[in-house]
């Protein structure tokens, strides 16, 4: 039996699980969650959650103490008890300082954030949150955002990243990022960073203080990457920022042929010894909604713990990893992940080797490997692209995706896919809208080719709607 092509029986079977499965499924998916998503969190948000046992890293150049959990600040609530990343409603800064507040309190010391993210304004509200405490308090972790070609330039490079430092109230950053080195390829990333001397300032401002530790988040063209690591003794990079998960280890190529498998990003960084920050622990999501059967195994093997805790305890037990960065809306999101982190319970050799079987089977389901960031957003034709993406995952996780009519369940499938569609996509931001214009595509960390997708989503949709799958 090959470990890379199991069938559900081998799986069920390599799992160890019975007809017990279904009893414990019984016991329902618990609260749903938004893209951020932790899962199930009602076993684990009931303990209660100690403030002094938060996990931490040290920091290898500075010898600082980093909590494990870091708090991402790309899609904070708003007023209208929304994401910010998902709509144009004002960030609820009450909430946000609740939150951060609840964190500090429980171990939490790191803070990340970006111009991009919560349409601009995530850093300041991140700003006014931890300006309420002494500066030694925490670790601000921020990023160069200059995306647009317009950017390029120095002046407007030195512009971004002296407003980051006006917005946070900080006199400098602990953290600052190279944002998405790989989208692009070399050609973009030379524009960004080395043509305009902008990489030059930034570690010169490193040497006076006023960043304390340089590094890049990681997207795209893997030739950007080696770069940057095989000229480390040159750019002497304090961290990186990869996306990792249990999945991504092995199979981030298989679910999209541009991207690299986290094993190889990782250990081209632990053999530099450079500390690693995580980002998309929970694949926008997707590891805390796996398919119902995945998840009826998880409960099996851990009925007390959340789905979405899975996937951090895996990643907090590689000795590498610094801190892992999780964009947690909702204090339920918050209380799951200090519940897995304080303390961290180390995975044993036989729940990673189940786990990559977990993966195995992740990977045979024909999802879109979508993580719900909002960098194609706005759309110029007004398509909800995430949402669309979500909602077709989500059937996929579901069982509810069909490949003919003579399918079991294939009355069943067509109306929750056709009727949940219509109430989660506005009509006029569906999918059909997509006239290819490819504005979407350059902005894309995961390289997915959104129009091909969302076409081939259109064209089943139509074949449900008229009858002819």
């Amino acid at each position: 039996m090959s470990d890379n092509n199991i069938s559900r029986r081998e799986f069920l079977k390599i799992a160890g699980t019975s007809a017990a499965v279904t009893a414990v499924a019984a016991t329902g998916c618990g609260k749903a969650v938004d893209s951020t998503g932790v899962g199930d969190t009602s076993t684990s948000v009931s303990k209660n959650i100690p403030t002094d046992k938060m996990t931490y890293r040290t920091n290898p150049k500075t010898g600082d103490k980093i909590s494990i959990l870091g708090y991402g600040f790309m899609r904070l609530p708003t007023i209208s008890n929304q994401s910010a990343r998902e709509s144009g409603d004002e960030i609820d800064q009450e909430t946000v300082n609740k939150l951060t507040d609840y964190a500090i309190e429980h171990g939490v010391n790191l803070f990340d954030t970006s111009p991009a993210y919560c349409r601009g304004f995530s850093e300041h509200a991140m700003g006014i949150a931890l300006s309420r405490y002494p500066r030694d308090k925490y670790f601000v972790s921020t990023k160069l955002s200059n995306f647009a070609p317009q950017q390029w330039t120095f002046e407007a490079s030195k512009a971004i990243y002296q407003k980051s430092l006006k917005e946070l109230q900080v006199d400098y950053i602990d953290y600052l990022h190279l944002h998405a080195v790989g989208n692009g390829g070399m050609e973009t990333f030379s524009q960004r960073y080395l043509d305009n001397g902008m990489l030059d300032y930034l570690m010169k401002e490193r040497e006076a203080g006023r960043i304390k530790n340089l590094g890049f988040s990681y997207h795209g063209d893997i030739k950007v990457f080696d770069y940057l690591i095989d000229n480390h003794d040159t750019y002497k990079w304090d961290f990186v920022m990869i996306q990792m998960n249990y999945v991504d280890w092995h199979h981030a190529n298989q679910l999209n042929p541009m991207n690299t498998d986290a094993e190889y990003l990782y250990n081209r960084l632990a053999e530099k010894n450079i500390p690693i920050f995580i980002m998309e622990p929970l694949l926008g999501g997707r590891l805390a909604k796996l398919p119902n059967h995945v998840q009826e195994i998880l409960r099996t093997r851990r009925p007390e713990s959340s789905i979405a805790s899975w996937s951090f305890r895996w990643i907090a037990s590689h000795p590498q990893i610094l801190t892992i960065l999780s964009g947690m809306t909702y204090m339920e999101h918050l209380q799951d992940n200090l519940s897995t982190l304080c303390p961290l319970e180390e995975c044993t050799d036989d729940e990673n080797k189940f786990l990559e079987h977990v993966a195995d089977e992740f990977v045979q389901f024909p999802l879109v490997p979508c993580t719900a960031c909002q960098y194609c957003m706005p759309c110029p034709y007004g398509v909800d692209i995430p949402t669309t993406f979500t909602h077709y995952n989500k059937c996929v996780n579901e069982g509810y995706i069909s490949v003919s009519q003579q399918d079991a369940n294939y009355v069943e499938a067509r109306k929750r896919f056709l009727i949940g569609y219509d109430r989660v996509v506005e009509p006029k931001r569906q999918a059909a809208h997509c006239i290819s214009c490819r504005t979407c595509v350059s902005h894309c960390p995961q390289n997915i080719n959104i129009p091909q997708k969302l076409h081939d989503i259109d064209d089943y949709i139509e074949k449900l709607k008229q009858g002819t799958l």
